[in-house]
């Protein structure tokens, strides 16, 4: 199979998705050494939570899947470029790699709202949120006792 194969994979993902009604036309696939180990769709409707975009689902699957959370040497077929949230997820789980159909601005024209997000990472704007910080030392003790600890780190 090649890369269209692959892309089209993630085109059925998010036809099942959207056929279903659980969420928006996004579908996702990572595959590893020519197989597809991770398959997902867009399901916020569905589960009635806004982390559940097709990204997301297919990086849950696919650790599931190898039973690891590194998916090093994956590649991600997603069909629109990934939200900050689904591009934190791919750099978390280290993919180097992500093919993508439609762009920021594409999802952005049918009512998405990517750019909000990447306009506050930026520092192009502060949003409607609110940042404070609380009990710091507290939190970095806490740090320093996850530092020295001797159990797996990630």
């Amino acid at each position: 199979m090649n890369d269209e194969n692959w892309m089209q994979a993630a085109i059925l993902e998010a036809r099942q998705g959207i056929e279903n009604g659980e969420g928006g036309p996004f579908g996702t696939v990572i595959v590893k050494d020519g197989k597809i180990v991770g398959r997902g769709h867009n399901c916020v409707l569905l589960k009635k939570d806004p982390t559940c975009h097709g990204e997301m689902e297919a990086i849950r699957d696919a650790c599931k899947n190898l039973g690891t959370h590194d998916l090093s040497g994956c590649v991600l077929f997603t069909t629109s470029e990934p939200c900050p949230m689904c591009l934190g997820g791919i750099l978390w789980a280290n993919i180097r790699e992500i093919v993508s159909g439609c762009t920021i601005q594409d999802a952005e024209n049918i009512g998405f709202r990517d750019t909000v997000f990447y306009d506050i990472l930026n520092g192009k704007s502060e949003g409607k949120l609110i940042r404070r910080s609380l009990l710091r030392g507290d939190c970095l003790k806490l740090f320093d006792d996850y530092q020295k600890s001797t159990k797996t780190r990630y």
